[in-house]
């Protein structure tokens, strides 16, 4: 057991990257962003772009979202699975959230915000669209690394208008225990890359390749970066989605907020043939990412822990 409580995310700064691709800042940052998702699938960023002010309100913002009338909530829907509120599950009680989709985008932030509250809430808007469009710039900037490592930066503009933003707000309650209880059920993330920040209550627990536990100490500086299956996909496997949880205990809830890049319904996800070879061969065919998450939320998808191979593995 003591190995593991030594076990950490590796951590990577993006403070103060110069953007000139080639520039040793950016070719350095770019080798550890490299490593850490081939070795782990996800690392803990610090990326002073989003400022400290902004972060802060977010919290009050979340709180004051999840204090809603549960019918006031479930007024958050969406035809896409999980995209919209999620609660009262007998399998993780603690656990509830709400999905804004293009949340990096004004009017349609607006649009869901006036949902919920009829006379408007501006700076629910307002923290919700400005938090979202900072950490999409972290997002393209990892993206754009992950396809120059892999020799497939001409695809970049494809691969950037392929997907949009989903901004997804969690509440794990505190179990009112000292024993540790599930928030969520072990499970690896669908979409291209999840970036997460959460406030200072531990939860987060992340599987290493080997099957040890990493537990997340969360700082209110940092994110976490995690690749979702559709870019394990995508690449060929050539980057890897890691198994994660939320593990719960004492009595203070955990609030977090993670901007998702999506595939989008139409868009087929196909691995570049340059990443395809004997060494290397086709992991999958291409496929829909909303077609997909049709079969992930029955019955059986929700069973099969490597439901993507399932679906369309080669």
């Amino acid at each position: 057991m003591g190995s593991e409580t030594t076990l950490k995310l590796p951590f990577i700064d993006f403070n103060n990257l110069k953007l000139e691709v080639n520039s040793p800042e950016w070719e350095a940052v770019k080798s550890q962003v490299h490593n850490a998702l081939v070795e782990y699938g996800c690392f803990e960023a610090i990326f002073d772009k989003v400022p400290a002010d902004l972060l802060k309100a977010l919290f009050a913002t979340i709180e004051e979202l999840f204090d809603l009338p549960l019918q006031t909530k479930m007024l958050n829907m969406s035809k896409k699975p999980y995209h919209g509120y999620v609660g009262q599950y007998p399998m993780v009680p603690l656990y509830e959230s709400m999905g804004i989709d293009d949340a990096n985008v004004s009017e349609e932030v607006e649009s869901m915000t006036n949902i919920l509250w009829p006379k408007g809430n501006p700076s629910f808007s307002k923290t919700i669209q400005s938090f979202s469009e900072q950490l999409s710039e972290l997002d393209q900037i990892i993206r754009k690394m992950i396809l120059e490592s892999l020799g497939v930066e001409k695809y970049l503009e494809e691969h950037m208008n392929s997907t949009n933003y989903l901004l997804r707000i969690m509440k794990y309650k505190g179990p009112q225990t000292s024993d540790t209880k599930l928030g969520l059920t072990t499970h690896t993330d669908k979409n291209i890359v999840t970036i997460l920040y959460q406030n200072e209550v531990e939860g987060l627990e992340v599987m290493t390749k080997d099957g040890k536990w990493i537990t997340y100490k969360p700082s209110p500086d940092t994110f976490v970066v995690m690749i979702g299956e559709s870019l394990h996909a995508w690449s060929n496997g050539r980057v890897y989605p890691p198994f994660h949880r939320v593990m719960m205990s004492g009595n203070e809830a955990r609030y977090s907020a993670g901007l998702f890049s999506i595939p989008k319904g139409g868009y087929l996800i196909k691995a570049p043939e340059e990443l395809v070879d004997e060494e290397h061969p086709l992991l999958f065919k291409p496929y829909d990412h909303v077609e997909f998450l049709k079969y992930y939320y029955t019955e059986k998808g929700q069973r099969d822990q490597f439901a993507m191979r399932t679906y369309c593995g080669v």
